[in-house]
Order: C-alpha cells, then structure tokens, then sequence
C-alpha cells in the first residue's frame, strides 16, 4: 500500500515514552500529566500550563522487574506500565492521574505508591453506570481532581479556564475526525496504520505542538488519492491497543483497517464536548457518554449496537475483536461480544494478545484465514 512518506514523523514520536514534543513543551515551562484510562478526561488535564500524556511502554522488551511485584494473571499491559515507572521512565512527569477500573490497574497503583511515588497522583473513581445520580457523582469526582490539581500546580481548573480548554479539544478533535473519515471512501485515502499512528501521537503529545503534524498529514493524504489494493475492508474492536505492529500485521495480509471501536481508538473519543453550560458538569456527560467499556453495567447492547453501526457506516467486511491475555473486563466481554455480532450476521475473529504482540506469524496466519473465510 502507499503510504504517505511523513508518517516516519509520527513514528519517532511514539518510540518514546515522552517524545520531542513533551520535551519542547516542558522547555517551555508547561507540566505533563500521565494517565491511564480513557476515563481520565484528557480536557481536565490540559488547564492552564498542564498538557496529558497516556502512558505507554514503547519498545518493551520483558516484565521480568514488574513480575517480581505481580501476579503471572495480571495482564502485560500493567505489568509493562509498572516495569516502566520502576525503570524510571517517567520521573519527569509532573504527577499520574488513574482510575480504579480494573483490579489490575489497582495493583499498579498500589505498587507505585509503595515502590515509585509520583510527585502528583491521584485515583478517579468512575461510576459503572451513566445518567442521573451517576453524572452528578462524576461531576463532583472531577471537581475534587480540579481543586486538587489547583492547589498542587497553581493552575485554574475551572471557569473561562476551563471551557477555552474544552474549545481547544473540540477543535483538535475535528482535525482528527477529518483524517479519520478519509477511511469511510472506496478507495480509503489512508491506511489504518497510519490512522493509528496519528491517533496514538494525539494521546501521548501536547495537542498545539502536534496540530501542524496532523494538518499537514491531512493535506498530503487528500493530494496522494486512495491506497490499495486490498482484500478486505477490517473494523478491529476491543480494549486498549497502542502496538503499532498489529494494524500492520492485519494490513500486510490484505486487511485494510477502515474502522475502530477499542479505548485508543477514535469513536467515540472525538465527539464534542458541550461549550454552553457548567465545563466540570460537560466534561463528565461527555466522558461517561463514550458507548465503550465493558466495565460498564447494562450497556451491552448499546455497544454490540454501536459496532455494528460503525462497521456499516465505513463498510467493514468484518470486524476483529481483540484483547490483551488476562484482561477481565473484555476477557468476558468478547465472547459474548463475538457471538452477538456473528448472530446478526456480521463476520468475526477473535483475538487474544500481549501488549508487546510476539506472535506476528501467527497473526498473520489467522488474519488471512479470516479474509479467505469472507471470501476475499
């Protein structure tokens, strides 16, 4: 497939777990701020002189250090995160913001409390249900992080401050949007990959310094034409997916990634918050509204749903439902998920991974089956 030259660009600024522009950023005297879930909303984290970053182990090559302090059943993703912190990795962050999502997450933040404590952390509890006296809880949960964020960096959290913040995303999110939407035509003008390596770069840099990479890539994809060929139009759900090798194991075998609903991808991240009313109030509908995390209750459907209709809308031929070894949450969900999605007729292959994916042989052998199973 041809590939737009410039995506090398994108490239470098996810072989490290803070990049040239978190650099340039901090030269300048701005604050980042990790995090670790979706949940976390990134808005809140960009007040004032703060920008979030997500944390990711670029390049790991093993956990040996992290699985002294871990079970050999919590998933390589956290364990990758732990090895990581205690290698240092990210001393220079101004302080963590996690969630208590999965059993999982909670033992990292019990080992980093004891083992590598930021200079900032704090724990964000989400509810497992939206609406009514969920969203006021949520809001009040951002609220304390915002004071807490105040007191800690000396910044505004709340106000004008914080509703420039949310037209700032909104307006970074649209760029994204637009690269991702160039999916949906036949012939795509982008390759997945590439789309993955433009959304991964958004999570882990500031959002200003980045806007000029993403435009620019934007432009030059809408010049080149469409890319191809291909044999098959691929939706990939799931959980959390940062390795860039993946998309590209399922594109070399003719499966064009056109579409994703997994908690790095895009949909529905890049919906807009609301600028009118109380910003705390809209950052937490927006957040809790994402149609996305099996750790929610009583929205297995919405979410069987919103495949489905996301697969329609960009064409999908078939989706890949994949998951890191021993993740509780959509360890459960994916079956159930892939039965779902197979009894509407949509066509299915399930996955299960490492973080770090290892096995590209046999990714590739299961990718084709599946293409060859569509009868392309």
């Amino acid at each position: 497939m041809n590939k737009y030259a410039g995506i090398s660009l994108f490239d470098d600024l996810l072989a490290e777990p803070l990049n040239r522009l978190v650099e340039q950023a901090m030269d300048e005297g701005r604050v980042p701020v990790g995090y670790t879930c979706s949940y976390v909303p990134e808005t809140l984290l960009s007040a004032g002189k703060l920008f979030p970053v997500r944390l990711r182990a670029p390049g790991i090559a093993g956990t040996e250090l992290a699985d002294t302090y871990m079970s050999n059943v919590i998933c390589s993703y956290t364990k990758s995160l732990l090895e990581f912190a205690l290698g240092g990795a990210y001393d220079r962050l101004g302080g963590v913001v996690f969630t208590a999502n999965c059993d999982h997450m909670r033992r990292l933040m019990d080992n980093l409390e004891y083992l590598r404590k930021p200079a900032f952390s704090h724990t964000l509890d989400v509810p497992h249900k939206r609406g009514g006296p969920a969203l006021e809880w949520f809001t009040e949960e951002l609220k304390m992080l915002a004071d807490k964020m105040s007191g800690h960096f000396g910044v505004s959290a709340s106000g004008a401050d914080l509703a420039a913040a949310i037209r700032s995303r909104n307006a970074f999110a649209d760029a994204i949007r637009a690269i991702g939407d160039l999916r949906k035509q036949d012939p795509p003008l982008i390759t997945g990959g590439e789309f993955h390596r433009v959304m991964i770069a958004s999570l882990v840099s500031p959002k200003d310094l980045l806007l000029p990479l993403v435009e620019d890539f934007h432009r030059k994809a809408v010049e080149r034409g469409g890319v191809g060929p291909y044999r098959a139009r691929i939706m990939v759900a799931g959980g959390e997916l940062d390795d860039l090798s993946f998309i590209d194991v399922i594109e070399s075998q003719g499966g064009l990634v056109v579409a994703d609903r997994f908690c790095t991808g895009s949909l529905p991240a890049l919906d807009p918050v609301s600028e009118t009313g109380d910003p705390l109030r809209a950052i937490a509908q927006h957040t809790l509204g994402k149609v996305l995390c099996p750790r929610m209750m009583e929205e297995f459907d919405e979410r069987e749903e919103a495949i489905r209709k996301t697969a329609h809308e960009y064409s999908a031929d078939g989706v890949i439902v994949q998951a890191i070894k021993f993740c509780d949450t959509w360890g459960v969900e994916g079956s159930t998920l892939t039965s779902a999605l197979r009894s509407a007729g949509v066509p299915v292959l399930r996955l299960e991974r490492e973080y770090r994916h290892g096995s590209e042989g046999q990714l590739r052998t299961r990718v084709q089956a599946f293409i060859e199973s569509m009868g392309k």
